[in-house]
């Protein structure tokens, strides 16, 4: 039987040196609401595709989190039966945690959110506005913008003129696209962290250049009256074999300064040996073209700029080993000093790089659990069926996704409220289910089954549904669960009225981060001095 574990207890928990896997199963837009600062957000819709990945270790301590509704009951059986054997329960939930004179916090990503809002104070990151920026891009100034986001993020929108260089890359790659020490540098993300975080990257390796980060981002760029230019995929120059040579000299002082550590592969070989004691993630913090041409075969892909960004997704298990790999070790280096100053205890540079590992191509295989055993339907077929109006459709895709193009006709489900929700569809006949790439549709399936109902789903997905050449139509348009298991960024709205309030909403929430993670339920960072010469 799952056994509950009071506030005051999970407090000491978080104090110890021990592993510990703090998880809240609640829809992730319900999360982003109110949640416990460290706990990481896999929610029960999609519990099987997504824990073994993150939680490699059967054997790891686990606390689930709801809001007291009886999600973490639900989700405790399931670990059990999929062979987790230390599960425990919040009692009383996030109700519970904040009686008991914890702190909750909004928003996703909150403890890297913090830290950059830290970071900021700490060590006096320079910054300017939007319309310092655009006067500096107007007046000719020998200058570059940086953008340190993914380039999925950078394609949707960028600041003119701008460069993609995701976080971890500025340090590897600032030689080659500002060889002149006069040149400044401006960085910039979509709101704040990224952009401080990754100007102070530039300021720790102790480049000549002016460094200064964009106040606000892009969100503060569009909010000062200044077009953003779309679609655009500008990426820095190949790193030349002097510049890779200069950036590592840095990075390595800067390491020495964060106190990084280094390890050779018989260590991560000994390491590997002992996965069922100890969780061990190994990080390839690499661009993941890079990663995709060549990878040691047990790492998984986590951009250095990305694991600083979203800690919590890419590390759910606290206290956990982690291993950065990058043949360079730049970015690994850079990547690593950022977590030690997050508190993490156990991170370490695979110094060895590549060398004695099993190397593979392609995209990484991660760990997940076999989905089970269903009715499978090929597109083609299940658009007869629909066009005949002999089956009903779901889609258990997000309801981000579900609006932005879906099966006609289908009706969004959160597959964690199917018993209640599923009054709204319609009965006594056929149900067709899907979603993405049709992993998640099939744990739905096997749920809809349970209940007695004809259920196929169609293999691939949605994605083979429109690779096929179907249909698809966009909009909220059959709604059979409340929309709200996404937690939408400013951005993500498609009222432009509310855009710009949502906007300052989020900067001014990341802004009084700093002030509330001093309070009891939160967390310190770990301050380095510069060494002394």
């Amino acid at each position: 039987m799952t056994t509950k574990i009071s506030p005051e207890n999970l407090i000491g928990l978080l104090d110890r040196d021990a592993e510990l896997a703090l998880i809240d199963v609640r829809e992730e837009g319900v999360f982003g609401q109110s949640h416990l600062l460290f706990a990481a957000n896999i929610p029960l819709s999609r519990l099987e595709p997504r824990f073994a990945e993150k939680i490699t270790r059967r054997g790891t301590p686990i606390v689930l989190v709801d809001d007291n509704d009886g999600l973490a009951d639900r989700a405790a059986k399931i670990l059990a039966q999929l062979g987790y054997q230390q599960v425990q329960i919040l009692d009383g939930g996030t109700q519970a945690w904040a009686a008991a004179g914890y702190e909750l916090f909004s928003g996703l990503n909150v403890p890297s959110k913090a830290f950059g809002e830290y970071v900021e104070h700490a060590y006096g990151t320079e910054s300017v506005s939007a319309d310092e920026l655009h006067q500096m891009l107007n007046s000719d100034q020998n200058m570059v913008v940086l953008d340190s986001r993914p380039m999925s993020e950078f394609n949707v929108m960028n600041i003119p003129t701008g460069i993609d260089c995701p976080g971890a890359e500025l340090a590897y790659r600032v030689q080659e696209i500002a060889p002149d020490p006069e040149t400044t540098i401006v960085v910039n993300c979509a709101g704040r962290t990224r952009s401080i975080i990754g100007a102070q990257s530039l300021r720790n390796i102790g480049i000549p250049n002016p460094v200064v980060a964009l106040r606000n981002g892009t969100m503060g760029w569009h909010l000062a009256g200044y077009a953003l230019e779309h679609g655009e995929d500008r990426r820095p120059p190949e790193v030349s074999s002097e510049g890779s040579a200069r950036a590592l000299q840095r990075a390595r002082h800067a390491g020495a300064r964060f106190g990084v550590r280094y390890i050779d592969a018989g260590q991560l070989a000994q390491w590997r040996e002992e996965r069922t004691q100890r969780t061990l993630y190994i990080l390839d913090v690499r661009d993941i073209a890079e990663f995709t041409a060549a990878h040691i075969a047990d790492s998984t892909h986590a951009a250095g700029g990305q694991v600083v960004q979203a800690t919590d997704i890419h590390i759910p298990v606290r206290n956990a080993r982690v291993v950065l790999v990058d043949p360079a070790l730049v970015r690994a280096i850079m990547t690593a000093g950022w977590l030690n100053q997050l508190g993490l205890r156990d991170v370490y540079v695979l110094e060895s790089g590549f060398a004695a590992q099993t190397i593979i191509s392609g995209p990484a295989d991660n760990a997940a659990f076999a989905a089970p055993s269903v009715n499978m339907i090929s597109p083609a077929a299940a658009a007869t069926l629909i066009a005949e109006e002999a089956a009903v459709v779901i889609d258990f895709n997000t309801s981000l996704g579900y609006r932005d193009g879906h099966i006609a006709g289908a009706w969004f489900m959160v597959r964690a409220r199917l018993q209640d929700d599923f009054a709204h569809i319609p009965k006594d006949c056929p149900l067709i289910v899907t979603s993405p790439d049709g992993i998640t549709a099939s744990w739905a399936a096997a749920d809809i089954a349970a209940m007695g109902r004809q259920v196929s789903v169609i293999e691939g997905g949605t994605s083979a549904w429109q690779n096929a050449g179907l249909a698809t139509e966009m909009g909220m348009s059959q709604l059979a669960s409340t929309p709200d298991d996404v937690f939408m960024r400013p951005y993500d709205g498609t009222a432009a009225e509310g855009v710009e309030a949502a906007m300052n909403a989020y900067l001014n929430w990341e802004l009084e981060l700093v002030a509330q993670i001093k309070r009891p339920g939160g967390t310190r960072f770990e301050f380095f001095p510069e060494l002394t010469p």
